[in-house]
């Protein structure tokens, strides 16, 4: 694959190579495409949770919760028992 870089992003990654972290220009651009990915897997991640978090707020407005002892409690029975404090 052949790639155009803009002259900007040139800079940066001669930028990246002159710090001495990196020995070539693949290295940098691994790195960043690794970051990247890393980024989308948060990203969705993010989403799961505030999807669960939506369903949360539904049925606490439905008074479907459960008070907070009850919930301490229920997550001490999923803790390993060296976790515990």
């Amino acid at each position: 694959m052949k790639l155009t870089l803009k002259p900007e992003h040139q800079k940066l990654i001669e930028a990246k190579l002159d710090t001495g972290r990196y020995a070539n220009p693949d290295e940098v651009i691994a790195e960043a495409l690794q970051l990247l990915s890393k980024r989308d897997q948060y990203q969705q991640w993010a989403e799961e949770v505030g999807q669960k978090i939506d369903i949360t707020a539904e049925q606490l407005d439905r008074s479907e919760g459960i008070d907070g002892e009850t919930a301490i409690a229920q997550l001490r029975t999923r803790l390993p028992k060296n976790c515990e404090a």
